[in-house]
């Protein structure tokens, strides 16, 4: 991956000198080879002409490198002195991924990004050889979204290998991985995926500006930062990209219209645009019968209630028994507890999120212990003492139940945060503050739009045959079509169909 004419510090590019040593001095000033064991200056003689060789010894293939010194070695020396690059470009080319520079600048950016560059005496181009072998575990089954019958691959931190898994999935002559690099120091490799024959261009155009527009040091935290630069500062809590690590999934977003944003040294890849139903779906629906999916689906829109209205509306009958038949009279308190109920759901819900905490920072080994900690003793000796009533720790358990059914973490923390706000309006302002606070709600997520797709599509604006895909899980013979809100070039799905 090699762009050329990478502009340097402050917007300067620093030509190769005729002057052999000026160019070998100006590396190992920059790349501060004396203080850096791990950065190589290689100096060898062929042909009587002077090269210098930079490399990152963690990096560099022992075999790649290998293999280019011993082609090196093997080319003719009277040829090799009448035009050095075009002579160790062409010898070495039939193994190594090979390219030419007259950049500094970009020099040192492709060796810290980990390929070796060759300075030649009396040359003012640079000889950029792809020699890289990166550090990667095995691409196992993602934690967050597993399955009982399907592929059991997943992303890995390396980008290369990414896109080679979606390559594998997708095998359309018109996928396309554009190559980008974001951050002044950092310069961290990003790739922009999508169908060129299928997707919106203008989609495109306006994610690809936005990218090159972030003006930062480097990616801290990855993908993330990424995206609060696309999509901006904003107080809503709700994601507004899907994440995935299955190539599968990734893969048929592509098919759909989607845009994948990759980002090197993370295992998610990001899905643009993703409305609020695209975190409701998961892969297992699709490796199953359609009526076996569609039950799984709707088991999910019954954990998605529960984990956002169960407990807000069991306050609001517990504390207005007015409000219920008298067939339904038992929901309620049976002994009051020492404490409100409001502050018991708000410690209880401290508790649950120190609890999650614990279990992410707890070795495997002590997490069972920890659950039958958190479980048996801590919430059996808190009903005991009064500090919480049983049907608290009963309709919390049922609400955190269906906050980890959601297959995608970043919905299941916003609908947690929503549950509170939800609670907090019920017990200062009963039924008024019970409905207001949904109805805001409601409003927030239809005024929220994703790279100009509506958020809630297609409840709102309403597509009736497209909500039905969304609510069943139909056949795969009968989705013929892409979503109409991606405005793709071929909105058709199946040959033949118009």
């Amino acid at each position: 991956m090699k762009e050329v004419g990478i502009v340097g510090k402050e917007g300067t590019q620093i030509p190769i000198s005729k002057h052999f040593s000026k160019n070998i001095e100006y590396l190992q000033k920059e790349l501060r080879i004396e203080q850096n064991f791990d950065l190589i200056h290689h100096k060898i003689e062929h042909g009587k002409l002077k090269i210098g060789m930079f490399f990152v010894d963690g990096f560099a293939g022992g075999l790649a490198m290998i293999e280019t010194l011993k082609r090196l070695s093997e080319v003719d020396e009277l040829s090799f002195k009448k035009n050095p690059v075009t002579v160790l470009t062409q010898s070495i080319i039939p193994h190594q991924e090979v390219d030419t520079t007259k950049d500094l600048e970009e020099v040192i950016v492709q060796v810290l990004s980990g390929q070796a560059a060759f300075i030649i005496e009396g040359c003012q181009e640079a000889v950029l050889v792809d020699t890289r072998e990166y550090p990667v575990r095995s691409p196992k089954e993602p934690d967050l979204e597993r399955v009982v019958r399907g592929p059991r691959d997943g992303f890995v931190e390396t980008i290369v290998f990414n896109t080679a898994l979606i390559r594998r999935h997708v095998r359309d002559r018109s996928l396309i991985f554009e190559y980008l690099q974001v951050g002044q120091r950092s310069k961290t490799d990003v790739c922009l995926s999508y169908i060129d024959s299928v997707v919106d261009p203008r989609l495109v155009k306006r994610l690809k500006d936005k990218i090159e527009e972030i003006n930062i040091d480097d990616l801290s935290m990855g993908e993330k930062t990424l995206e609060e630069f696309i999509f901006g500062k904003t107080m809503n809590p709700y994601p507004q990209v899907r994440y995935t690590e299955r190539g599968d999934t990734a893969s048929v977003h592509l098919m759909e219209g989607h845009i994948l944003i990759l980002v090197d040294g993370s295992p998610s890849v990001m899905v643009c645009p993703a409305t609020f139903w695209h975190h409701l779906q998961h892969a297992e629906e699709y490796r199953q019968k359609p009526v076996v999916g569609a039950f799984l689906r709707w088991v999910r829109f019954v954990a998605l209630f529960a984990g956002l209205f169960l407990l807000p509306l069991w306050y609001l009958f517990a504390t207005h028994p007015e409000l219920l038949p008298k067939d339904f009279s038992f929901i309620g308190v049976n002994e009051e507890g020492e404490i409100p109920l409001f502050l018991q759901f708000l410690i209880a819900e401290i508790g649950v999120e120190i609890l999650r905490m614990a279990a992410i920072h707890t070795p495997s080994a002590l997490a069972t212990a920890l659950g039958l900690i958190a479980a048996l003793m801590i919430g059996e000796i808190a009903i005991e003492v009064g500090l919480f009533t049983s049907e608290v720790i009963l309709y919390l358990a049922i609400a955190v139940l269906g906050n980890y059914a959601m297959p995608s973490y970043e919905i299941s923390l916003s609908n947690r945060i929503t549950r509170l706000v939800f609670l907090a309006a019920t017990a200062a302002f009963g039924v008024i503050g019970f409905v207001v606070s949904i109805f805001l709600w409601l409003l927030l997520l239809i005024s929220t739009k994703v790279l100009n797709a509506p958020y809630m599509w297609p409840f709102i604006p309403f597509n009736a045959k497209a909500l039905y895909v969304t609510l069943f899980r139909s056949p795969m013979p009968l989705n013929k079509s892409r979503p109409s809100v991606l405005n793709t070039q071929d909105s058709s799905r199946q040959t033949g169909e118009s």
